[in-house]
């Protein structure tokens, strides 16, 4: 495995020549860089920025992408991780875990690998109860961007029970959120988020059975996919995708169903990530490369 430090950080680098990534080795679990060859970190770079957890001190929020549990609680979701994780290595990948936590009894363990052929990579999330109780919580896979951009958020187009008397569409909006923010451009097909807020934030959440979501700057497309499962329940009243945006970074997230973890039970949940370059900033033909 080949190390290299990056915003102070110790960090395990991944490439297959054409994407390249960084995982964090010093804190985290972490993935602190994304690029293409010879191109940019898409992934928010955000050493300096911490969140407080109340009795525990400050979480460090450094960018990128990283594992959490829902439901949201400052003093349970916030807790510090800056402690070295261990890696293994695998085929065309790593595998990173955390020490457990002590508070919550749970371990987080994210493994990485890439596609050998393409811009891809898949990221498994799994979170597993070591502690002596059980422990009700899903995962929840966070990626922070740089701002400057435009999220796409795909909204349902299908029928919800074959029934088409009955609603498709639910939206979940968080307090903060203005609803005639100039930053979000509602769509029957795609909402659009615009990144380039310089005050207040927001953050809107749906369930996403078309199952992905992306992210355009400058030239460089960012998707990353997630599997929906209409049968399960899902936390924030049946999101299982959202998108978090403030002025120096925004968020695609992305929850796995509500669980009861027994002591000594995992769940997991994946993300596929894809990685273009010289895209266009035309939604239409965005949505048509995702799909297609």
């Amino acid at each position: 495995m080949k190390t290299v430090e990056f915003l102070g950080l110790e960090c395990v680098e991944l490439s297959n020549g054409s994407l390249s990534m960084l995982v964090t080795k010093s804190v985290g679990p972490r993935v602190i860089s994304l690029s293409v060859a010879g191109g940019e970190n898409i992934l928010a770079e955000l050493p300096a920025v911490t969140m407080p957890c109340p009795g525990k001190g400050d979480f460090h929020l450094y960018g990128g992408h990283r594992l959490w549990h829902a439901p949201e609680n400052p003093a349970r979701t916030y807790l510090p991780d800056d402690d070295p994780v261990d890696i293994t290595q695998l085929d065309n990948g790593i595998q990173i875990v955390q020490e457990t936590e002590a508070e919550t009894g749970l371990q987080k363990q994210i493994t990485v690998q890439i596609n050998p052929d393409q811009n891809q990579a898949i990221l498994t999330h799994q979170l597993t109860n070591h502690g002596l109780w059980p422990v009700t919580c899903a995962p929840w896979a966070i990626t922070q961007v740089k701002p400057g951009g435009v999220a796409l958020l795909p909204q349902n187009q299908e029928l919800w029970d074959q029934n088409p008397t009955l609603p498709n569409r639910p939206l979940t909006l968080w307090p903060y959120t203005d609803i005639n923010s100039p930053h979000i451009e509602w769509g029957n097909d795609v909402t659009l988020i615009r990144a380039n807020m310089t005050a207040d934030h927001l953050k809107i959440g749906f369930p996403n059975p078309r199952g992905w979501l992306a992210y355009w700057l400058a030239g460089t497309l960012f998707v990353k996919r997630a599997k929906f499962d209409i049968q399960a329940e899902y936390y924030d009243f049946g999101s299982s995708s959202e998108c978090y945006c403030k002025d120096v970074f925004l968020e695609l997230e992305t929850l796995g169903p509500k669980v009861t973890l027994n002591p000594g039970d995992s769940t997991t949940h994946i993300e596929t990530w894809e990685l273009y370059r010289d895209v266009d900033e035309d939604i239409h033909e965005i949505v048509q490369l995702i799909e297609n």
